[in-house]
């Protein structure tokens, strides 16, 4: 869904998440606390729930964030659904080379911390005012993250001030016994739960009955003013919801069965899934035309055969009502069809039951299409990967069918791979992506392959040679190249397959600035901030861009503009450039050039220096628009450098000073 860069869209599915949440809550068959969304940045492509998030790029998640919790939490002074933002915070890691997310202490500079890890959490905390927290089971600098009193307290609480009384941090489950179990900071469970609690969690999750707070309390462990108010926080959420209330008191009260997969609904799954398919390679096979062409429809999901039938709906998922796949899709069409399964993670020396089938299939048909990549059998909660190339069994058989000579186009499902053999295969005619797609995919993916909609997705993260998995240990979590690391994200590497941002389209577009506003203008930051009026200073908006996209092939389509900062300015390593404004313009009719204004805010602008202040630095910005760059244009901010934000340092213990050293 990120891939669509539309936060319209964002916020219409939370909005039917939240209504059908409301409904299900009515007839006691759900509760008003949701643990979503999952916003830690994507840096390595091996994590295994990389695909749960909104991409690599923070500035990105925050957008996404606004939106979801907007559309989750409602309007109205009644929230509407609880939304929790997990996993706070440098989690990305679920067990690489024997090392658990459990056990794991990220060493983050507070550089990256408050550049990258944090940026997502500040959105959800200071400026969404999201009602819950979830703390990760990862330590950050020694400290296990439901037990730092820097990151609950000092930053969310006092720093971005999320002091209501009706907002409340819960723990992963048993993060609280791990702080014992696994990372060996406390000895007892009684400790552990102590620990947690004085530092700002205020409820427990745990899948079997392991922490010990009624021990903490007849130690002494924690006084009752914590107790009261862990409860008062949790009771008020509660009372803000509505929980207590009469229904005439309330309006999400009267949503029912009939709020509950209406067309609408069913409408904005299948939009969501076409909006957010990124075409990666087309050599003129796409988009499909001739509807008497019989299709040979080949991989693991194209069809009810399939090993797994419901690998389109990816991770935390419930079981949709309908459930269509590329075969009902094509059928649905009047495609001629013929279909066979292929391999997921099997190797070329795993036994062979899938070839000679396939070929069968693809020499009867006069078009091949191939539904590859993973599943959740490959990477998922608790699974990293150790490789990021196309399944050897899988790179196997696409050489085979694309060597028939037909044309043979290859969709690739759940995370990215290496595309490097796709890309330079002249026999495979078209890649697409279409993420996990959800119940809906096969319709999505014809709905692209036929061109009844245009491709205008951009992926949301790098795809990176598979020899990167050689470069850098997942546990490292710096993200400037090093010695010891090639760099992370497209910020700072710059050797990828395809890079952030990427996406191709059926038609050509003519991006540029227009005349006028920023281009090669100077602005003294100290007229900048004398403008400035508002509490944070990062969120002051900056001159807006202003930009003009011409449809100037043969198709209407929606265009996603991205735009993009670079330059020499602030700390060194200067970054490669850096994702500051992007919108989705739509369905641009073929000829029609459509004018827009992409707006910036000073902390856009800003870099973050070595202790983790947000900085405005004089110097000449470059502004580049659409990936690859189609047009590039220069400011210059003059006199003395201004900090936005002077970010709390942690003590020196690396964030204990609580106490914790007395137990």
């Amino acid at each position: 869904m990120s891939a669509a860069f539309d936060d319209e869209l964002v916020h219409a599915i939370a909005d039917v998440i939240s209504t059908e949440a409301r409904a299900f809550s009515n007839v006691r068959r759900a509760g008003l606390d949701y643990w979503t969304p999952n916003i830690n940045p994507y840096k390595d492509p091996r994590w295994g729930r990389g695909s749960e998030t909104p991409g690599e790029d923070p500035f990105r998640i925050k957008g996404y964030v606004k939106a979801l919790i907007d559309g989750l939490q409602g309007s109205t002074n009644i929230t509407k659904v609880v939304a929790t933002c997990k996993h706070y915070a440098a989690y990305d890691l679920e067990n690489w080379h024997d090392i658990e997310r459990y056990q794991f202490d990220a060493i983050v500079t507070m550089q990256d911390l408050v550049e990258y890890y944090l940026p997502p959490f500040q959105q959800c905390a200071r400026d969404s005012k999201v009602k819950s927290f979830m703390c990760s089971y990862n330590s950050v600098n020694g400290t296990p993250a439901c037990a730092s009193t820097y990151l609950m307290e000092t930053v969310l609480r006092d720093f971005w001030e999320w002091t209501d009384e009706n907002q409340y941090v819960t723990s992963d489950c048993n993060a609280v016994w791990n702080i014992n179990a696994d990372h060996n900071y406390t000895e007892t469970a009684a400790q552990s739960a102590a620990v947690s609690l004085n530092a700002g969690t205020d409820t427990i999750c745990e899948v079997s009955p392991n922490t010990d707070v009624i021990g903490a309390w007849d130690q002494t462990l924690l006084k009752r003013p914590v107790i009261d108010q862990a409860l008062r926080r949790l009771y008020e959420g509660l009372i803000r919801a509505g929980y207590f209330d009469a229904a005439e008191g309330n309006p999400y009260r009267s949503l029912a069965w009939k709020d509950v997969n209406t067309t609408a609904a069913q409408e904005l799954a299948l939009r969501s899934a076409v909006d957010a398919i990124v075409l990666k390679k087309n050599n003129g096979a796409l988009p499909l035309h001739d509807i008497n062409a019989s299709l040979a429809l080949i991989g693991f999901w194209a069809g009810p055969t399939a090993p797994r039938n419901h690998v389109m709906l990816g991770g935390y998922a419930g079981m949709p009502s309908v459930y269509h796949t590329p075969l009902n899709a094509a059928q649905a069409l009047g495609f001629k069809t013929a279909v066979s399964t292929g391999p997921i993670n099997e190797t070329a020396s795993d036994e062979d039951t899938w070839t000679a089938a396939a070929l069968e299939t693809a020499n009867e048909s006069d078009i091949i299409v191939y539904f590859g990549g993973i599943d959740m059998s490959v990477e998922s909660e608790g699974l990293d990967r150790d490789a990021i190339a196309w399944p050897d069994a899988q790179l196997s058989l696409i050489e085979k069918l694309c060597a028939l000579g037909k044309p043979c186009i290859v969709v690739e499902l759940g995370d990215q791979n290496d595309d490097t053999p796709l890309l330079s295969n002249g026999n495979v005619s078209a890649v697409i992506w279409a993420g996990f797609p959800g119940q809906d995919g096969g319709t999505a993916v014809f709905d692209i392959l036929t061109g009844k909609s245009a491709p205008a997705g951009r992926l949301p993260t790098t795809v990176y040679p598979a020899g990167y998995v050689n470069q850098v240990p997942m546990t490292d979590m710096t993200l400037r190249p090093s010695s010891s690391s090639p760099g992370r994200t497209y910020k700072w590497y710059n050797e990828s397959v395809l890079p952030f941002g990427f996406g191709l389209h059926y038609t050509t577009f003519n991006a540029s600035f227009s005349e006028g506003g920023i281009p090669n203008k100077e602005y003294a930051i100290e007229d900048i901030l004398a403008g400035c009026t508002l509490r944070y200073l990062d969120l002051c908006e900056f001159d807006p861009l202003n930009i003009s996209v011409k449809n100037t092939g043969n198709v209407t389509s929606d265009f996603v503009a991205l735009a993009f900062l670079s330059g020499e300015y602030g700390p060194t390593p200067y970054p490669i450039k850096q994702l500051a404004a992007y919108t989705r313009l739509k369905g641009i009719k073929v000829g029609e050039a459509v004018e827009a204004k992409l707006s910036i805010k000073l902390g856009e602008l800003a870099r973050i220096d070595e202790n983790g202040n947000t900085v405005l630095y004089p110097g000449k910005y470059q502004v580049l628009l659409d990936v690859p760059t189609q047009d590039q244009i220069e400011f210059e901010l003059t006199g003395n450098q201004k900090t936005l934000i002077e970010f709390p340092q942690p003590p020196q213990d690396l964030g204990e000073g609580n106490g914790h050293e007395e137990l």
